[in-house]
């Protein structure tokens, strides 16, 4: 390794500047494979395709097809085994990038778990009684979000407040049915 380097700094020093800048990327890209390796996939990117797999083969039930995964391992903190639903709130692609929204403006720098208890209040007063019964309702409510009040829900979303959302939408509720945070 060491030596193709080597080889590649005296050509840098010999040649031309566009054979320079060649042989400088050349460099830099065998050194940036030297240090970050190929990606290999984890214990958790395998239980996500076998999860997927198994939503394949889920029965059918009176046209509702029944889901037949858990949350069991999408993060290292052990969590009740909650047996999943369909979809909790039967929200459109719209009112899951919302609920994304609000769960990344109110838990950005919360753990996982916390950004799933954001979604999981958030569909608890959707169920509640005391609370609108709509997504819009519940999170443009008054004062009831200080992210929503401030604009800080509009910052851009990251993928694990969108998993967060799926997760709580999926039936996970480490709240276990708070209305509040």
């Amino acid at each position: 390794m060491k030596k193709s380097i080597m080889l590649l700094m005296q050509y840098i020093g010999t040649k031309g500047f566009i054979k320079k800048a060649m042989a400088s990327t050349l460099a830099f890209s065998i050194l940036t494979m030297s240090f970050f390796p190929f990606y290999q996939p984890t214990q958790a990117d395998n239980k996500t395709i076998q999860m997927a797999e198994e939503q394949k083969g889920s029965k059918k039930i009176a046209g509702v097809q029944e889901a037949t995964t858990s949350f069991k391992d999408l993060s290292w903190k052990h969590r009740p085994e909650r047996k999943s639903r369909v979809s909790r709130g039967n929200l459109n692609r719209d009112e899951v990038i919302l609920l994304a929204m609000v769960i990344e403006g109110e838990a950005a720098d919360e753990p996982y778990n916390g950004k799933v208890a954001v979604g999981a209040v958030i569909l608890n007063r959707m169920e509640s009684d005391k609370f609108p019964n709509t997504l819009s309702g519940v999170v443009y409510q008054d004062r009831a979000f200080e992210s929503v009040m401030n604009g800080q829900f509009k910052r851009p979303l990251t993928t694990e407040s969108i998993k967060a959302a799926q997760a709580a939408l999926q039936g996970w509720d480490p709240t276990n049915g708070a209305l509040y945070f």
